[in-house]
């Protein structure tokens, strides 16, 4: 019997802050492995999803918001996300269905238009809206690139997100796998129990703590035969943004570890213990040996 073709390639998920990339990468990975929060600018590195099938391996690259830069982090930001179009098979720009299209959008198109490079469009968000208005939506887009195809979908409830993988896969270039099939992310557990942590901070305290927040992991080892214990800590620019993570009587401080700790038991598939602490380091963002110490470093881009 004949082998099937095996086909593989990398895929950049582009698009304004908060339109869903976070949500339909973890969608497709049946899995959380990047930050989800209905705050703008969430994603700060570019996590890689690795999506593999008996006959295929989509590495995706889930890049940061394109926004302008306020701060260093920001234009690292901006840099990690566009730095990402030479060196993958496709992109998906995703645009929100539910706000009109903007200049945020317009400084993508003109990046994608350069490149040789299959653009999807993908509508995300259409749970949202009504049915007849996703025609609309879409001319507002059409003329604006050569797009490959045009996807509406809503990576919270599913739909039509299979659709899109399907045809992904069936225009990737034939090529081996990449990762091993049991391999979901390359960044390394570590970095994604930090991110965890920093989900929770940002649900938690909502509008309180801006994007000023960091979360450093920094001891990891097995407590006992039962369980794992964790120490991190959390990172802000102020002393109110401290007392606010911590909160009356450390409340808030216990809320986000139990949430945390929840996530990081799910993707370990083991019992932990976490142990968060909270330190001041002013005006981080702005300093080039703060964004390295915390995982943000010159050459990811």
């Amino acid at each position: 019997m004949q082998n099937k073709k095996f086909h593989s390639g990398f895929v950049a998920i582009l698009g304004r802050p908060n339109v869903g990339k976070s949500t339909f990468l973890n969608n497709v990975m049946g899995q959380k492995i990047a930050i989800m929060s209905d705050k703008a600018q969430t994603t700060r590195n570019k996590i890689q999803g690795i999506y593999t099938t008996d006959d295929a391996q989509i590495v995706f690259i889930d890049t940061p918001g394109v926004h302008k830069p306020k701060s260093r982090l920001g234009d690292f930001m901006v840099k990690s996300a566009l730095s990402t179009l030479g060196e993958v098979d496709a992109i998906l720009f995703m645009v929100n269905a539910t706000e009109k299209r903007g200049p945020g959008d317009n400084f993508i198109i003109d990046r994608l238009k350069d490149t040789k490079k299959p653009i999807y469009l993908v509508i995300n968000k259409i749970d949202q809206i009504h049915p007849d208005e996703i025609l609309a939506i879409v001319e507002t887009y059409r003329e604006s690139l050569d797009y490959k195809e045009v996807f509406p979908i809503s990576a919270l409830k599913g739909n039509n997100v299979d659709e899109l993988v399907d045809s992904l896969i069936s225009e990737l270039p034939e090529g081996p796998q990449f990762y091993p099939e049991d391999q979901i992310t390359d960044h390394p557990e570590r970095f994604v129990m930090g991110e965890l942590i920093r989900e929770k901070v940002l649900q938690l305290t909502r509008e309180e703590v801006p994007h000023s927040v960091a979360v450093l992991v920094e001891d990891i080892k097995k407590e006992d035969e039962e369980k794992l214990h964790i120490s991190a800590t959390i990172i802000v620019e102020r002393p109110t943004q401290k007392g606010i993570i911590i909160g009356k009587g450390g409340k808030m401080l216990k809320d986000i570890g139990v949430k945390a700790r929840k996530d990081i038991e799910t993707m370990l598939g083991d019992r932990v213990y976490l142990e968060l602490w909270v330190k001041v380091q002013k005006n981080w963002r702005d300093k080039q040996t703060d964004l390295k110490a915390f995982g943000y470093r010159e050459d990811d881009y």
